[in-house]
């Protein structure tokens, strides 16, 4: 068998089959199958790499979930900007999330982790498959007027309330990004840097910077002087030299731009 088709074999071999299928072909002293072979014996090893980092990030779900069985992980994307609405998530995963990994057609979602750690490209991806693979997934907005009248940190806990209210199923617990959200009759944990330890929360802020991220860009075709497609309402130098120029739209949020205006 010539090399090009054992590559072609390894290619089309389920993950779980590879080291059966690395085995089967060890006695074969070619260098281009030698390479072959390294290549899946990495791939295995970082598999099992990753597979270990998501158990450790499904640690909190797993020691709250005897008490609680149905788990939601909250978090919020927009408090910076000077523009735009702030946008929560709340996600509540499949408990069996893990236990799926070698089934092809199982839950498992690779490479989830907290929102900033993820290109913007990665973040679309992940926010389809979570989509698509989650128990319910909500989301609250909160327009600027709002986070004027109230400020920043109110809005932040009005759009969560909003998020866990738009779930299919209510929740026996929250674990939520740092912070207890007050008005919400339902059991909280607040993780320091929950968005990087906890997978129901990575989760979460994965579908609040994707939702709000394409808000900005349909605010950018409507003012397109401002570049949101570039900043997302952030403060960058573009936004402000913008704001210079054009002074603030319908969008901003006047009381961030107090000390700039």
């Amino acid at each position: 068998m010539s090399i090009k088709e054992i590559e072609d074999i390894f290619k089309n071999t389920p993950m779980p089959e590879l080291p059966a299928r690395i085995a089967e072909y060890e006695s074969d002293d070619r260098g281009g199958v030698q390479k072959i072979l390294e290549k899946y014996r990495k791939k295995i090893t970082a598999r099992e790499k990753e597979r270990t980092r998501l158990k450790e990030m499904f640690f909190f779900e797993e020691k709250y979930r005897p008490d609680c069985p149905v788990i939601c992980g909250i978090d919020e994307a927009g408090r910076g900007p000077l523009c735009g609405p702030v946008v929560a998530g709340a996600v509540i995963l499949p408990a069996d999330i893990l236990s799926t990994w070698e089934d092809p057609e199982g839950m498992m979602i690779e490479g989830l982790n907290d929102s900033k750690q993820l290109s913007e490209k990665r973040r679309e991806a992940l926010y389809e498959e979570i989509t698509a693979k989650t128990v319910s997934y909500g989301v609250g907005v909160i327009p600027p007027a709002r986070i004027d009248e109230i400020n920043i940190l109110q809005a932040t806990y009005e759009a969560m309330r909003l998020a866990v209210r738009d779930l299919n199923q209510v929740p026996d617990l929250l674990l939520n990004d740092a912070v207890t959200i007050p008005e919400l009759p339902i059991r909280q944990v607040a993780i320091i840097k929950g968005d990087g330890r906890s997978l129901s929360i990575a989760a979460a802020s994965i579908i609040a910077k994707v939702t709000r991220d394409r808000m900005m860009l349909e605010y950018a075709e409507m003012y397109p002087e401002y570049q949101f497609e570039k900043n997302k309402g952030y403060g960058t130098a573009d936004h402000l030299q913008a704001l210079k120029e054009h002074g603030p739209c319908a969008i901003h949020r006047l009381t961030f731009l107090k000390n700039i205006l």
